[in-house]
């Protein structure tokens, strides 16, 4: 059985934005209480005290959720909400798609946000209120198209710690080459997170930093399908729509996405305990 779990937590501090993203999708379950405060931390994160309660909250509903035999999809929200999932799975690995790395260090000329930084984060390359929870060998990124962005600005990236494939590579990968390129995160339990900043400007505008390329819904649908039909997986977080900027108007798309996805878990579930 699938339990949706409502995380309307917003990396800026507010509770306008992608905060307002489950609320727009209209998904019945748990909804984690998250702080509204903007305020930068000692480890120079915005709205940093929040983050941390944030993660053990997730944390907390993911593990009951998992005692209850059930599973769990987290909806965004910010990208950080994946971290409570990985704090709730030993030794997890990770399929991350998303169109940024999101390994920055929030140094005072970057925003500063969690979501700019939560995969630095989980692997331990960004210092946070947040310890790390997965070994760099066993995260797999796909769809990251800022390489040129993090160079200008002088931040290191971690394409040399995880197995990472950029849009262009995905978009046109077999699906022998999604699941041998995703073998590294799925030899036990992994945990699927998807950003939807990774598709495409036309198949998605409302996202708060859009960039040229990226994935269209359909490419979208056939990678998180191959994936989940690997063995391992244990939930998963889609995250990243801004109904502000389109008053709503993604959402049934989004939540029909979203409607799939938890589908296809389940019968993976169901496939898991049928084997011998």
């Amino acid at each position: 059985m699938i339990r949706y779990v409502n995380v309307p937590f917003n990396s800026a501090g507010f509770s306008t934005g992608v905060a307002r993203m489950p609320a727009s999708l209209g998904f019945e379950g748990i909804t984690v209480p998250v702080s509204v405060d903007p305020s930068r931390g000692v480890h120079g994160l915005i709205a940093e005290p929040g983050l941390g309660r944030m993660v053990a909250d997730v944390e907390k509903v993911v593990r009951e959720t998992f005692i209850a035999g059930d599973i769990p999809v987290l909806i965004g929200g910010d990208c950080p909400i994946m971290l409570g999932a990985l704090r709730a799975i030993d030794d997890p690995g990770l399929v991350f798609i998303d169109g940024h790395e999101d390994a920055w260090q929030p140094t005072p000329d970057v925003r500063g946000e969690a979501s700019d930084s939560e995969l630095g984060i989980a692997i331990g390359t960004v210092r946070s209120p947040v310890m790390p929870m997965v070994s760099p060998e066993r995260v797999v990124a796909l769809g990251p198209r800022d390489a040129d962005e993090i160079t200008q600005f002088g931040q290191e990236r971690v394409d040399h710690l995880v197995l990472m494939r950029d849009d262009v590579w995905v978009n046109n990968a077999s699906v022998d080459e999604l699941v041998a390129t995703a073998a590294a995160a799925t030899a036990s339990s992994w945990w699927l997170h998807v950003d939807l900043d990774v598709l495409s400007t036309d198949a998605l505008a409302a996202v708060d930093y859009p960039q040229p390329g990226g994935l269209s819904w359909q490419t979208l649908q056939h990678v998180t399908d191959t994936l989940i039909g690997t063995t391992g997986c244990r939930g998963a977080s889609v995250v990243v729509y801004n109904p502000d900027l389109d008053e709503g108007a993604s959402s049934p798309r989004i939540a029909a996405f979203i409607r799939r996805l938890s589908e296809k878990l389940a019968d993976a579930q169901q496939l898991e305990g049928a084997r011998p």
